[in-house]
């Protein structure tokens, strides 16, 4: 009955989630000539209302009074990171319900400033003004590179990753602020990660630790996620209801994600 209980409270956060922009997966063909190009943080990404910071599923993130200094009146839409390869760390200070002084590793970095009039760039110049008359140091706007063509595109992606980075995302500039996910905004990575709820844990009966995860998926599908597990992990597995990120190459003829790997828990 717990167990029931839990994932429907899991799915009914997800019904509630914030309408915000969400990228679509860039393929080959897709002219990106000209669009705007900027390294895709592995952080938690945080909206801010005007009034406190939420998670992209509408959850308060517990910010420390002096962190939010000189924010303005408008919105904005960033992610809070330190630096690569530093998810679990980051999850960990910023999803604590009482900030401590790890926060101030934490930087915001704004990727846009929702329904703002303009195109991308007058609505990025927007926020950039305002942080410059009232300073704080750890408010950053993410530098965004204009793409010369394929080739450049695919250039800064593997400086990204040899630095084990994530991956860029692609915006076109000319389109006013919207919501959803959109053509016009696309993500760049070697490999692409999606999200699952936890929904069963198949455990071996020769060595009684987790053999795999039954993960059911936004749209239905469900499968076995086996992989990625450090054995730590494998001894204490995520739980029912939890949501966990794994990294895919694409999907089956029956819509299953291929070659699925575990990541993390998303306590976001």
């Amino acid at each position: 009955m717990l167990r029931i209980l839990v994932s429907i409270i899991v799915s009914y956060s997800f019904l509630f989630s914030l309408e915000l922009q969400r990228p679509k997966v860039y393929k080959e063909h897709i002219e990106i000539k000209n669009w705007f190009m900027s390294e895709k943080l592995d952080g938690i990404r945080a909206y801010w209302n005007t009034k406190e910071l939420l998670t992209r599923k509408g959850k308060k993130i517990h910010v420390p009074k002096e962190f939010l200094k000189n924010f303005p009146n408008f919105e904005l839409d960033g992610e809070l990171w330190t630096k690569r390869n530093d998810f679990e760390n980051i999850q960990s200070i910023v999803m604590d319900k009482t900030p401590s002084k790890d926060w101030k590793e934490i930087t915001y970095n704004i990727f846009e400033v929702p329904k703002q009039k303009g195109n991308f760039s007058q609505r990025l110049e927007i926020a950039k003004k305002w942080f410059e008359r009232h300073h704080n140091k750890q408010v950053t706007i993410i530098p965004q590179i204009k793409v010369k063509d394929k080739e450049h595109l695919n250039r800064l992606l593997q400086e990204i990753i040899s630095k084990k980075g994530e991956g860029l995302i692609v915006k076109n500039p000319n389109k006013s602020y919207h919501t959803g996910r959109s053509s016009h905004i696309l993500k760049v990575k070697e490999a692409q990660d999606m999200e699952g709820e936890v929904i069963g844990i198949n455990i071996s009966e020769k060595t009684k630790v987790l053999k795999s995860l039954k993960v059911k998926l936004e749209n239905g599908i469900v499968f076995n996620l086996g992989t990625g597990f450090t054995k730590k992990q494998r001894i204490n597995p995520p739980k029912i209801g939890e949501i966990v990120t794994f990294k895919y190459y694409g999907f089956t003829k029956y819509k299953k994600p291929k070659f699925a790997s575990f990541l993390r828990v998303r306590k976001d």
